[in-house]
């Protein structure tokens, strides 16, 4: 099976606002977009095959950013919706997997900890020296902003801020807490741990974490084909297909052939209709 069903592209529609009754329009409607899916999404369209803000914002399923996002009204809408989801703090931002900005649910983000997060005492060994600068600087503040947070670290080039920040974001390290754009364009960085405190503590075994992720992937996408999960995530494939079939010995969902996932129909047509 190379492409999905019309009834998942229909289910998509709703869990992911790709129709224009269902589009967002502000913070409130975003929020509970990532509170239902447990994760999506920036400023991405269509190509990525998964829910964003911008999708969300068009309405529709074939939502591709223009070249010139500057004058594009739908895009500037999105843009300004994540500069305030971000600012309003009750869902987690930050560029994580394969450099892909994202929003968590709260719920959500002790599973990506637990897979990609580092704890403090492996940062010596997993973190590079500047990773670890940054850190050092951020504990003591506890937020800066862009420029005075290289200067706190004496980081004489731009790019060497750039690449620990992405860095320490992948980590699930830091997160920006506020966009300034006067007197100029800056980020606000503070520490995951100081933002989402009760969330960061909780504790969960990979296995049980990659399993939590395919359920949330399953559940937002009504049907997985095969290698999907090991594309998105970076997952081995033996890893991907032992959190799928825990799931189907749950029975939460139903192995359709090899690597083809289907949430359980009742949990389907559930999900379709709870909008």
């Amino acid at each position: 099976m190379r492409e999905l069903p019309e009834e998942i592209e229909q289910f998509r529609d709703r869990k992911w606002r790709r129709e224009d009754a269902l589009k967002i329009d502000t913070a409130e409607q975003a929020e509970a977009m990532v509170e239902e899916l447990g994760f999506c999404l920036g400023l991405t369209d269509a190509r990525k095959d998964l829910p964003s803000f911008y999708i969300g914002v068009c309405g529709r399923r074939d939502a591709h950013m223009p070249r010139n996002v500057q004058k594009d009204p739908e895009a500037s809408a999105a843009w300004v919706l994540k500069d305030e989801v971000v600012e309003r703090g009750r869902v987690y931002y930050g560029k994580l997997v394969k450099n892909n900005s994202m929003f968590l649910a709260r719920r959500m983000i002790p599973v990506f900890n637990a897979i990609w997060g580092v704890p403090k005492s492996k940062e010596k060994d997993e973190l590079s020296e500047n990773a670890r600068k940054v850190l050092k600087v951020l504990r003591k503040e506890w937020e800066m902003a862009t420029s005075d947070l290289r200067s706190a670290c004496g980081f004489s080039n731009k790019p060497d801020l750039t690449k620990a920040i992405d860095e320490l974001q992948k980590k699930m390290k830091v997160v920006p807490q506020q966009v300034l754009y006067f007197p100029k364009f800056t980020y606000i960085w503070t520490l995951s741990e100081a933002r989402f405190p009760a969330e960061m503590k909780i504790k969960m075994p990979r296995e049980d974490a990659v399993r939590e992720l395919a359920r949330c992937y399953l559940s937002m996408c009504g049907m997985t084909l095969l290698g999907d999960l090991s594309r998105k995530f970076g997952f081995y494939r033996w890893e991907s297909g032992l959190a799928n079939h825990q799931l189907v010995d749950e029975g939460f969902s139903e192995r359709l052939g090899t690597g083809i996932y289907h949430l359980v129909t009742h949990r389907l047509q559930g999900q379709a209709t709870s909008r």
